[in-house]
């Protein structure tokens, strides 16, 4: 691979393919890993496991892990092993995720549970989850498995809290971003600081990273929910109004409701309680009267922009240059 020096990565449009042929050595090996470690004697969980992981997907949280720890000049099989740990945490919500909220289709295919069913998938994701705690038991270290087990409890919180918002017209900008901070932020959050941890940083750029990567998390996040109403199934993978189907309160719809009329607030209110599809193309127009749309790109773009600030005390080099071009990614990207 040729050498990628900090320019083509700091001065360029966010390039994914870039920022990832630069951690491509590093993923290649803990892709190897993954393999070997999702091994079982029993079939099903061996089937639906490699369906998932097999799914592709961007990769991003093990990436970020890894970049990070490239960044303050730590490269090797402890930061691979724990990007697979991420790789699995992450993957096993997923497949929870996709149960609670009766998806059919991810990444632009049939979901586990639309495979095999509810029972299965939700099992498979146990073990997959069970399986990062392995992993990271093996790398004994205390202040890894403290960040890890402190994160995967605040990502079950946001599952509930998620839980406790569906169909709930009522939730508040502030509501929503609490959901994400625990349901996607806080896991960007910990994969950033362990880069950091394992790199042997010092107190104060562990917290660069991880205020980097929880940062991240959300301009992620919100980036994606505008896709929600802004993209189509060919592109985005999963289809247009899902969120609205499964009575999420995204922020898109929270700043229309903020800002519609009594009448049109009613009828959203009706929609969302309903979840009501067919109300889509009324959801839609409010959200384009209200400019919630430009609202929510703007709210995204503030965190991406806070997120490549938090990285100001780090070094210059490549990684660095490629963790600010992810910032720029997550609010530019179409899928």
């Amino acid at each position: 691979m040729p050498h990628m020096t900090a320019p083509d990565l700091a001065h360029a449009a966010p390039d994914l393919k870039a920022i990832q042929a630069l951690a491509a050595p590093d993923m290649t090996a803990m892709d190897a890993l993954i393999r070997r470690r999702l091994a079982s004697d029993v079939v099903l969980v061996n089937q639906i496991a490699e369906y998932i992981v097999g799914a592709g997907g961007k990769r991003l949280r093990p990436m970020l892990l890894l970049l990070a720890a490239g960044a303050l000049g730590h490269r090797g099989p402890d930061a691979h092993q724990l990007a697979a740990v991420v790789e699995f945490i992450h993957t096993s919500t997923l497949l929870h995720d996709d149960v609670v909220d009766e998806s059919d289709l991810r990444r632009g295919r049939k979901t586990a549970n639309a495979v095999w069913g509810n029972a299965a998938s939700v099992l498979v994701g146990d073990f997959l989850y069970s399986r990062s705690f392995q992993l990271m038991v093996e790398l004994e270290r205390m202040d890894v498995q403290k960040i890890l087990a402190d994160t995967t409890n605040m990502i079950a919180e946001g599952e509930v809290l998620q839980l406790l918002h569906v169909r709930n017209p009522d939730t508040d900008e502030a509501a929503y971003l609490r959901v994400i901070e625990r349901k996607t932020a806080i896991l960007f959050a910990a994969a950033t600081r362990l880069g950091a941890l394992l790199a042997g940083a010092d107190a104060a750029t562990q917290q660069a990273l991880h205020d980097y990567g929880l940062r991240l998390g959300y301009a992620f996040q919100i980036a994606d929910d505008v896709l929600d109403y802004a993209s189509d199934a060919a592109t985005m993978g999963k289809n247009l109004g899902d969120d609205l189907a499964e009575g999420k309160m995204t922020l898109p719809l929270i700043h229309a409701m903020a800002h519609s009329d009594a009448t049109v607030r009613g009828e959203l209110r009706r929609i969302v309680e309903e979840g009501d599809l067919d109300g889509l193309a009324t959801v839609q127009a409010a959200i384009a009267r209200c400019g919630s749309l430009d609202y929510s790109r703007a709210r995204a773009t503030t965190y991406a922009d806070a997120a490549d600030t938090a990285l100001a005390a780090l070094p210059g080099n490549a990684y660095v240059d490629a963790l600010r071009g992810l910032a720029r990614y997550s609010v530019s990207r179409d899928h």
